[in-house]
């Protein structure tokens, strides 16, 4: 009996043994399998493979080059990662440098990849798409006749862009409506001030209401001292509230999103926080200013579907922090980070390394900012207020439009300043010399 047990126990033991090899090498051969599939040498055999393919048996194959292939390989595979990521030939990154420097031939319509369309996220204040009316999350459907719904961004906004008094013909279409529109535009040098007031000027009137209005277009290298100029001139005046419009604000640069930020929070306040798989993406941003310029005077923010990137980091960090109300419809939803790697031959790699978030780790990408209070407004009354806003385009208008656009009013403006004076009043109702007076005046009734 006892030679029985061993034996059966003995028998167990070697076949879990074998059960273990067994799974062990199906296992290992699984992993070395899936190792393979993801193994770069693997893949570039594969792609070399397509490539030589091509050039040999395609039937126009004469008509391509390895190196323009691969320039489309390189191009279609970036571009797969998201909207914003992209590999940039020689011209496209000389074009990008242009970008920077202000130097370039263009529509001042900013633009994105959404739903797969060509998207105007905003036109630039003063630029040709300004003038003309073009709307926030309106769609490129066709450049000179051409459809390009299904072309990478790239090669529409290479499209649209040209020398400075050149034309170029696209077709719109507005989502809300329906409606496609074509429209001839003269392109032009793109040069603003980012900074504005109620009139587009730089002069900063305050009325009885003591309620401050300041413009910011975009973040460029001067946001920041243009803000400050202005602050100090309605702070000068005796303002007592501020309204911060930022819609159809495209966005700009990080580092001016934060000096505008900090001009409103203590010193060492959270603004934002980046991140990414490499940590050397990271970062983490704090006010460095000498603390809330404006004592606390209530602010409220204007946003609307035209305000991104740099704007919603500033929207979504007031708001976070309780510093602002915001005001309008919901931002655009773009929050994230690109950076620039340039490669040997004069051409780059612009890729999307890491994502904003705000002060309580909201994420910005995709999400846009919610406004505390919602106030919609119409395509018309958008139309509208862009016209105002456009140096001369009240004036190149037909009688007709003219007179619509004179009845026509900026209700989130609107709603901005009643606030505003609804919490001014309440905050001088409340001071304690005033509840003192209604006090006695009710004793002595």
């Amino acid at each position: 009996m006892f030679m029985k047990r061993r034996f059966i126990f003995g028998l167990v033991t070697v076949l879990l043994a074998l059960n273990l090899a067994i799974g062990a090498k199906v296992y290992l051969s699984s992993a070395h399998a899936a190792d393979a599939k993801d193994s770069p040498d693997a893949n570039l055999e594969i792609f070399a493979g397509v490539l030589q393919k091509v050039r040999t048996s395609y039937v126009d194959g004469t008509n391509v080059t390895y190196h323009s292939l691969v320039e489309a390989a390189l191009k279609g595979m970036v571009g797969s990662l998201d909207p914003h990521s992209e590999f940039l030939d020689v011209d496209d990154y000389q074009q990008l440098q242009d970008d920077t420097e202000g130097q370039f031939g263009g529509l001042g319509l900013v633009v994105a990849s959404r739903d797969g369309f060509i998207t105007i996220i905003s036109p630039m204040d003063d630029s040709p798409g300004f003038r003309a009316g073009i709307l926030s999350g309106d769609r490129i459907v066709k450049v000179e006749g051409k459809n390009v719904e299904k072309m990478p961004l790239p090669d529409v906004v290479k499209q649209l862009r040209g020398k400075p008094d050149t034309q170029v013909t696209m077709t719109i279409q507005r989502p809300s409506s329906g409606a496609t529109k074509d429209f001839t535009l003269t392109r032009a040098i793109i040069n603003m001030e980012m900074v504005k007031d109620i009139n587009g000027k730089k002069e900063f009137p305050l009325g009885d209401d003591k309620i401050g209005y300041v413009r910011i277009t975009e973040f460029g290298d001067k946001t920041g001292d243009e803000l400050e100029a202005a602050l100090q001139k309605l702070k000068g005046e005796g303002m007592k509230a501020l309204v911060l419009d930022l819609r159809f604000n495209p966005g700009g640069l990080l580092d001016e999103a934060v000096e505008v930020c900090q001009k409103f929070l203590p010193r060492g306040q959270l603004v934002v926080t980046t991140e990414g798989p490499d940590k050397s993406e990271n970062s983490v941003r704090r006010a460095e200013g000498h603390g809330d310029e404006l004592k606390g005077e209530p602010i409220v923010v204007l946003v609307n579907l035209g305000s991104a990137s740099a704007a919603e980091i500033v929207t979504g960090c007031l708001q976070d922090l309780h510093r602002a109300v915001i005001l309008g419809e919901k931002t655009f939803g773009k929050g994230s980070v690109q950076s620039i790697f340039p490669l040997d031959d004069g051409s780059a790699l612009k890729l999307t390394v890491a994502k904003y978030y705000t002060p309580s780790h909201k994420v910005i990408h995709e999400h846009g900012i919610m406004p505390d209070i919602v106030v919609p407004m119409s395509d018309e009354a958008q139309a509208a207020l862009l016209i105002s806003r456009s140096p001369g385009g009240f004036e190149t208008m037909d009688a007709k439009d003219r007179a619509r656009v004179k009845k026509s009013s900026d209700i989130q403006l609107d709603r901005a300043e009643d606030l505003l004076k609804g919490i001014l009043l309440y905050g001088e109702l409340s001071r304690p010399e005033k509840i003192a007076a209604k006090q006695n005046d009710a004793a002595r009734n």
